[in-house]
């Protein structure tokens, strides 16, 4: 994921848990259809795609070569 395709991005690879989810969730709380927010952390975050599916989120999870996972996350099309 190098080009820019997030209207908000949280670097959460310095948060203490539940900081990341809660961001997260107000993020995606805050956007638009069209938006997409990016999540940055040093872990895998599992217990947040259960909370993406029940709320109508897709996502994409990649990991850079430094281990970094990166969750691009958006509204589902309907």
């Amino acid at each position: 994921m190098t080009q820019p395709r997030a209207d908000k991005i949280i670097d959460a690879r310095f948060m203490e848990p539940p900081e990341p989810f809660v961001q997260t969730m107000d993020a995606l709380d805050s956007i638009v259809p069209g938006q997409r927010v990016l999540l940055i952390l040093g872990r895998e975050p599992t217990p947040l795609y259960r909370a993406l599916e029940l709320n109508g989120f897709s996502w994409q999870t990649e990991r850079t070569s430094d281990g970094t996972v990166e969750v691009l996350m958006w509204h589902k099309t309907q």
